[in-house]
């Protein structure tokens, strides 16, 4: 199997930005007030969490999955399936 590492990378990069958006978010949320965040942990905490996602995204991602598949144009990544294919293509069927 060969990977489209421009896709992947699109792709892993989206998640990995999300995840560092809920981690800001999430460690902002745990103090009681705005002054009394600590900034460097905030944003350290959401770094790593990018860069864990990154990492953990070179197994694989779902999104890369549908983009080799036959029934998807590959030059759109349109998906050309139905939602049970789909299913049964990511193994939810089980």
């Amino acid at each position: 199997m060969t990977r489209d590492w421009k896709y992947w990378f699109r792709c892993a990069l989206i998640r990995a930005i999300k995840t560092m958006a809920q981690t800001f978010v999430a460690t902002i949320g745990s103090t009681a007030v705005i002054s009394a965040v600590d900034w460097k942990l905030v944003l350290s905490a959401s770094l790593l969490a990018g860069i864990i996602s990154l990492a953990t995204s070179v197994a694989g991602l779902p999104e890369e999955k549908l983009g080799l598949d036959s029934k998807v144009d590959k030059t759109t990544r349109k998906q050309i399936l139905s939602p049970a294919e789909i299913k049964i293509h990511l193994g939810e069927n089980k």
